[in-house]
């Protein structure tokens, strides 16, 4: 039975949890079709670039570096935006990763 002591587990060591990167965007609805998407984070976020998927179409100023309490000005235009269309940030953080963040209508 002594040798039974030194058996070790199958499983691999758990990694440590890291916690879950916050989305820097609010949106602001209120003047639709035309939209506001504000940095609501204290990082300066580069590489940023909205896009859609879906019939309707985009419209947008989208300076390639966004500030604290800076926005992106988007209008869509046409189609069912409600139904078909999604839109979607692209940003980089001051840790340089990619992310993306889908937006429904």
């Amino acid at each position: 039975m002594k040798h039974l002591r030194n058996l070790r587990s199958p499983l691999a060591p758990l990694r440590p949890r890291r916690l879950a990167y916050r989305v820097p965007w609010t949106i602001d609805r209120s003047g639709a079709p035309h939209f506001r998407i504000v940095n609501s984070s204290s990082d300066e976020l580069r590489g940023v670039t909205v896009s859609i998927a879906g019939s309707a179409s985009l419209r947008v100023s989208s300076p390639s570096s966004i500030r604290p309490g800076e926005a992106v000005r988007a209008s869509l235009f046409g189609g069912d935006p409600a139904r078909d269309t999604l839109l979607v940030v692209r940003w980089f953080p001051p840790d340089g990763h990619e992310y993306l963040w889908q937006v429904s209508f």
